[in-house]
């Protein structure tokens, strides 16, 4: 399982940036998962958009999804992609992306998209990877984190997340947690994120392998974050960065 990092930052991108999304590829199967601002066109450093055969949105909050409409537009209007395009999205969200567009593109997005919503705790295949969704704590939203294995390898994807014992459950013996580390060490921490050492305590906990901490507020210093992570989880961690490419389970 090829796991590549096209977005990494939290809420907004620094220059040269972009938020959350990632290219997991697996038996010529690339999946999109999480398609925030600028992840399409770091998406086309490594496949033609033809070539993306899935999408899946961990919640419904911008920095995680925005890039879904210049992908519909390319898609369909740009014709240079099939009808139904696979995209799992949770409960609500299909309503919500249609909202900003025409009724024309309503109808096209229909079309281009063939969608299917899954609650917190529903499970679902998509290519050649099974997916494990769990509830994750961020604010009132349906959040998603994922548990996606194939062929023995077992990535696990918090989306966006306060502290939640649901993470060590898509995480339990992981190959490699993705967590998002919003935070620091302060002492004002909001419920609906993680700190990177907040990250690491569920990645001991939950007994994963490796840690790869994203979603990284953008004025904050990665290594810092990285450090803290390494004073709770002995295992290897790094940050996340556009372009890095990680073997899972290899």
């Amino acid at each position: 399982m090829d796991l590549t990092v096209l977005g990494a930052s939290g809420t907004w991108p620094n220059a040269d940036s972009a938020t959350s999304g990632y290219l997991l590829r697996h038996d010529g199967f690339n999946l999109w998962v999480d398609a925030g601002t600028g992840t399409l066109a770091n998406l086309q450093r490594h496949i033609r958009l033809p070539d993306i055969h899935g999408i899946v949105i961990s919640h419904a909050h911008p920095d995680h999804y925005v890039d879904l409409y210049p992908c519909f537009y390319a898609w369909h209007y740009g014709e240079l992609g099939r009808p139904g395009l696979p995209v799992v999205v949770p409960t609500g969200f299909t309503d919500l992306l249609a909202g900003a567009v025409s009724e024309d593109s309503q109808i096209g997005m229909r079309s281009a998209f063939a969608f299917r919503e899954v609650a917190p705790g529903e499970s679902f295949e998509i290519g050649p990877f099974r997916v494990d969704t769990r509830p994750m704590a961020h604010l009132e939203l349906p959040a998603l984190g994922f548990r996606i294995r194939a062929d023995g390898a077992v990535l696990a994807y918090t989306g966006d997340t306060g502290p939640t014992e649901a993470v060590a459950e898509i995480a339990r013996e992981a190959d490699l947690l993705l967590s998002e580390a919003t935070w620091q060490d302060r002492n004002d921490l909001l419920p609906f994120h993680l700190s990177s050492r907040q990250a690491a305590v569920h990645a001991r906990n939950a007994g994963a392998r490796a840690l790869l901490l994203t979603h990284i507020w953008p004025t904050l210093d990665r290594s810092v974050s990285v450090a803290q992570a390494a004073e709770e989880f002995t295992g290897p961690v790094d940050a996340a960065v556009e372009g890095m490419r990680v073997e899972v389970g290899a």
